[in-house]
């Protein structure tokens, strides 16, 4: 490998990493990673081995992607999730996002793709697409100047219960269901977190707002965040039952009313104007407040309705303690996570590394997660100047916030540059020699 001590904190990532391989594998751990991270074109996996310089141990190298997906992405992100915990302040609470995400494949031996909905048809109005499924959940924080973040840590790969037929008997995983997959991520993360003062919340979209998912947050201790749909069935609160009048059995959990969410949406009256931060901005939003009862939560839940422009819209919280406020910026927060799932497929390159096997897709989709959380992680106090200059670019907006794209370029620079300026040693440089140099890391970065 070209390069021979990349920055903190990557650095030290890489060598908590490569402690989980035996010495067969471990010494490719760190070429191949920043052969990821310093790859261009199309990023399949052999792009990465040319970029790492192990071209001629490509055997190993998918061995070593297989190996991963076999079942040390848990114990990685776990290794990488404390890490990054230690250098950046959460805020009130940790806010979790899960959410899923296809990434397009082609063939149809390619182990685990399937048919799926594809959540973004685009102007083609393409209803499904063949592909991977992957459950993901990061762990969402909002940078001090910028905007909120979507880090991811873990993943799992959503097989149909017909696809794992096609998957040979010796390697079939069992079929798990999206729900069982998130409400085992939930489990994770609350068992990382264990021990802390601060609340743990998840914030999921409607998909996941079910029994399943909710019932493992609620013995985990996790308050969960997300949409309710128009027609929900949700009931009033229970009628308090005096104790000396109690009957046999135990008091009931949920009202016998049924509430409507389109007639509390419609009346006129209960509106109110709450303040909150949404999309990187201090926004005023008109709500409306109360509380229900859910049985795909078990209990009481604090709904909250938004009234927009042309409709409105309906959250709820499982803590019916929690405020209006903490609750929209949760929801919003969400978004960050399919910000994440945009980069991590154009700029990371996840998605394209035509690999057959499903546990190398699950290694090569964790080493594209981890490559995009690694540049946030080392780009989140750098100042502006080192991860953006658009002098070359007068038509752009010179102070708009650095992209992603901005800071794996800026990581790729220090990469190269760095080790450049080491192999130089300390005499003097040529100018001539200074400015090709600044040429090629331009045209390489």
């Amino acid at each position: 490998m070209i390069l021979r001590q990349p920055p903190d904190p990557v650095k030290h990532f890489l060598d908590r990493l490569t402690c989980l391989f035996d010495q067969r594998h471990a010494e490719l751990v760190e070429p191949l990673f920043l052969g990821q991270l310093l790859a261009h074109g199309r990023r399949t996996a052999t792009t990465w081995f040319r970029a790492a310089d192990i071209a001629e141990q490509f055997r190993r190298a998918y061995t070593l992607l297989g190996t991963l997906g076999r079942g040390k992405c848990t114990t990685a992100a776990a290794l990488l999730f404390a890490d990054l915990r230690r250098r950046i302040d959460p805020g009130p609470r940790w806010l979790l996002a899960l959410d899923d995400s296809p990434s397009k494949r082609y063939g149809p031996q390619v182990e685990g793709a399937g048919i799926h909905h594809n959540p973004t048809p685009g102007p083609t109005q393409q209803k499904f697409l063949y592909g991977h499924i992957w459950v993901t959940s990061a762990w969402v924080v909002r940078h001090p100047h910028w905007h909120t973040l979507a880090l991811p840590l873990l993943a799992d790969l959503y097989i149909r219960e017909k696809d794992l037929l096609k998957i040979d008997a010796d390697r079939r995983p069992d079929f798990v269901t999206k729900l069982q997959l998130a409400a085992g991520q939930i489990r994770w993360a609350a068992e990382q977190l264990r021990g802390t003062d601060k609340p743990i919340w998840a914030v999921v979209d409607g998909f996941y707002a079910k029994r399943p998912v909710l019932s493992e947050a609620q013995a985990q201790g996790v308050t969960v965040v997300g949409r309710l749909r128009s027609d929900a069935a949700l009931h009033d609160l229970p009628p308090p039952m005096p104790p000396q009048r109690r009957g046999p059995g135990r008091p009931p959990k949920y009202g016998k009313q049924r509430l409507s969410l389109a007639k509390r949406a419609g009346h006129a009256h209960g509106w109110q104007q709450v303040s909150c931060w949404q999309y990187q901005k201090e926004v005023t939003k008109m709500v409306k407040t109360f509380l229900a009862t859910w049985k795909p939560a078990g209990g009481v839940i604090r709904v909250v309705l938004v009234r927009e422009e042309h409709t409105w819209l309906a959250y709820f919280c499982t803590d019916p303690a929690a405020s209006v406020q903490d609750i929209l910026e949760a929801a919003a927060g969400r978004t960050a996570i399919e910000d994440t799932f945009k980069d991590v497929k154009e700029v990371e390159g996840a998605g394209q590394q035509q690999l057959r096997y499903w546990r190398a897709n699950v290694g090569a989709w964790h080493w594209c997660l981890w490559g995009y959380t690694a540049v946030e992680w080392w780009a989140w106090d750098k100042p502006f100047e080192q991860l953006c200059d658009r002098s070359d670019s007068p038509w752009d907006e010179a102070e708009r916030r650095p992209s992603h794209a901005n800071r794996r370029k800026a990581l790729q620079r220090e990469l190269l540059g760095g080790e450049f300026w080491r192999r130089w040693g300390e005499g003097p440089c040529p100018a001539e020699i200074q400015e090709v140099v600044e040429v090629l890391l331009d045209m390489v970065a």
